[in-house]
Parts: structure tokens; sequence; C-alpha cells
């Protein structure tokens, strides 16, 4: 489990640096919009294992429009329209998933159908929403075909190591030291110390990540104390993520998401952290770095 969980590591680590220094801006994009769409289709899976009826091609195409808003709206006029446009796709997505209920004549769950669906919107894109902002932060309008530049690929290689640093620091410390159980009843594995564990290593990856940028990451500067601040945040912005899906798969009674990636389970699995440490990361620089 452990030699398939740094294989699978190691490969999506590379494609990440890959993606960021070599695919053109809009390349990115389209991985991004890829992961969220094959995520949201893993959350409707469960879902729908749960017995809930739910409208995941309709909630999957307005998840993808959704980025789109956000990533082109950002590139073509440097943000200035760019929340108004994605508050109207949020507005689309309500009306749309209400109105596609109305014919559905033969479903007994209506408003858990409408409710789950938009949850996928909310859950998946939205918050994958937040890391394509923190990829484009600083990044020169226009610039559809050129890599990422003006320090958010830095902050979204930042965003990967310091949560995932997390992840390993409280599994190991956890699995070594783990006594005292956090929430058995939604995730029976995670314990306090395990939490300990994981912010200790969080604070060092950023603390390191930090010193070896010197605290650059464009527009944005990070000193020490904003490096320890920012590791605690996220570590525990990714535990609130990795819990909030495990709520979800025992609800649905799943173990993971899926079984896409050897060791890790599903892209959801993968992803639960880091799509609750993405709008911490992106609303911290915004407003205190």
């Amino acid at each position: 489990m452990l030699k398939h969980r740094l294989i699978s590591g190691t490969v999506m680590v590379a494609a990440l640096i890959l993606a960021a220094y070599r695919l053109p801006a809009v390349g990115t994009w389209a991985i991004l919009a890829g992961l969220g769409v094959a995520a949201q289709l893993e959350f409707y899976a469960l879902v729908r294992k749960a017995g809930i009826p739910v409208h995941a091609l309709l909630g999957t195409l307005l998840g993808v429009i959704f980025g789109a808003a956000t990533f082109f709206g950002t590139y073509v006029d440097g943000s200035v329209s760019t929340g108004f446009w994605r508050e109207m796709v949020l507005l689309a997505s309500v009306l749309a998933i209400f109105v596609r209920q109305f014919p559905d004549k033969a479903n007994a769950k209506p408003l858990e159908s409408i409710a789950c669906t938009l949850l996928g919107i909310l859950y998946v894109p939205y918050l994958i929403n937040w890391i394509t902002l923190l990829a484009c932060s600083g990044a020169e309008a226009g610039g559809l075909w050129k890599p990422l530049d003006g320090g958010g690929r830095l902050a979204v290689f930042y965003l990967v190591l310091v949560v995932k640093g997390a992840d390993v620091g409280a599994y190991f410390v956890g699995s070594r030291f783990g006594r005292h159980k956090m929430f058995p009843r939604i995730s029976p594995a995670k314990s306090w110390e395990g939490l300990l564990g994981g912010i200790g290593a969080s604070v060092l990856a950023s603390l390191l990540f930090c010193y070896q940028v010197g605290g650059d990451f464009g527009s944005w500067h990070m000193d020490l104390l904003d490096a320890v601040v920012l590791g605690v945040l996220l570590a525990l912005a990714g535990v609130l993520g990795d819990l909030f899906e495990s709520l979800i798969k025992r609800a649905t009674g799943c173990k993971d998401s899926s079984a896409a990636i050897p060791g890790m389970g599903g892209l959801l699995d993968v992803l639960d952290s880091l799509l609750f440490g993405a709008p911490v990361m992106y609303l911290y620089g915004l407003l205190i770095l």
C-alpha cells in the first residue's frame, strides 16, 4: 500500500511540474477542468450508491462552465468581470437544476436530487476554482498560450507541498502514536496525535519552501511568521476536507471514492484536502500577504 502511494504520488508531482512549466496556461486549465470532471463524477457515483438519483451530466457540464468563467474571465480582461460571470453561472446552475427536475416524474426523491446535484458543483468545481485563481494570481492577462507566470505556479506548488506534507505527517504520527480518536463516527483512523503530527509537518514544509524561494510568490511576499501561520491553517483546512469526504463515504457505505489511483483510492481521495486548502491559501495571500 505504501509503495503504491509513493509511486502514484511521484507520478502526480512530476505531472504537476510538467503542466506548470511546459504547458500553456490554457492547457493547465484544461488539466484542472479534467480533474474536476473526474472528481465530480466520482462524487455523483458515491451519492447514487446511497440511493439518491442525481443529474450527473448536467451538474458536471455546469461545473466545467463555472471553471471556464473563472479562467477565461481572468485571462481575457484581467479579472475585471470574473466574479460577475462566476455569479451568473452559479445562478444559471441553480435554475437549470430546478427546471431539470420538473419533468422527472419517476424520481421519488426530488429534493435530495436537487440538493446533491448542486452539492456536487459546490464541492468539486467551485473549490477547484480557487486552485485556478491561485494559479492565475499575478499572471499577465491575455497570456493564454504561455506557461503560467507571476508566482501563481509557485503558490500552487506550495499549496500541494504543505497540504500533502500535513497528510503524510498525520499518517505516520497517527499510525505510530495515535491513541485519542478525533471523530471515530466519521473517520475511525484519525487521531488528535495524528493532527499534531500533520500540523508539525505542514509548518516544517511551509518554512522550508518559504526559505527556498526567499518568500517571493510574485505579487505576494511571505515572511517566516506568515509561513508558520499559513502552515497551521492549511493543515487544519486539509483535515476538514478529509473529514468532509470521509463523512460522504461513511454515508454512502464506501471505503474509497473509486479505485482510479493505486494505493490512494479515487481522485477525490487525493483532492479532498487540497479542495479545502486552496481557498484558505488564496484568501490569505490576497488579504494578508
